[in-house]
């Protein structure tokens, strides 16, 4: 659903920057249109193209759907030097056991939401999963999970913690088929308001 609302517009922009005469203040003022969609106030302060890649250096100011405590929260945590030294996304170190588990259930949850017909081979399910570098107790969990049909309660009584985990990874998981089916929106909203 989301994904055949948004190619239009990607597709669109794409054309719009290839036919522009100012394609540098355009792609400016597109990206900082896009994320201001998303609540986001930022500032393109360098732009550079090279071979295959544009380089970004952004501004960005609160969002405006963020709490000042919680805005503060995360320029407290950046400027801290355990920030740099770990990959949030990938540090499961400081998850439970229980929460891990939690998460590995809601990641099979959405890959069984996201298979329809039922058919799930855990062979190439493995083989997507692995450039995510979960855990292997994360990805044995998975795998047991897997075997039976998760409960759809199950994204009702969640750990914010674990929701703001699952998040970027849940989106990866629904983006493999390069679609989002309504079951798979419906989770990743769910994931979003627990986070909250």
């Amino acid at each position: 659903m989301l994904s055949q609302i948004v190619r239009p517009l990607v597709q669109t922009q794409i054309r719009l920057l290839a036919n522009s005469q100012a394609t540098q203040t355009t792609l400016i003022d597109t990206i900082a249109r896009w994320l201001g969609y998303l609540g986001v106030q930022a500032k393109v302060t360098k732009l550079t193209p090279d071979s295959e890649r544009i380089h970004l250096s952004l501004t960005v100011a609160k969002p405006d759907g963020c709490d000042s405590q919680d805005w503060q929260q995360i320029l407290n945590n950046l400027r801290s030097p355990a920030t740099i030294e770990g990959s949030s996304e990938n540090n499961y170190t400081q998850m439970s056991e229980v929460q891990q588990q939690q998460l590995a259930r809601l990641l099979a949850y959405l890959i069984q939401v996201g298979n329809p017909n039922g058919k799930i081979s855990w062979t190439e399910v493995e083989t997507q999963l692995l450039p995510l570098n979960l855990n292997p107790f994360i990805l044995s969990s998975i795998q047991v999970a897997l075997k039976v049909p998760q409960p759809t309660d199950l994204l009702q009584k969640l750990d914010p913690d674990v929701a703001a985990s699952a998040f970027p990874i849940a989106v990866r998981i629904a983006w493999f088929d390069q679609e989002i089916n309504p079951h798979e929106h419906d989770a990743l909203s769910t994931l979003l308001s627990a986070m909250k």
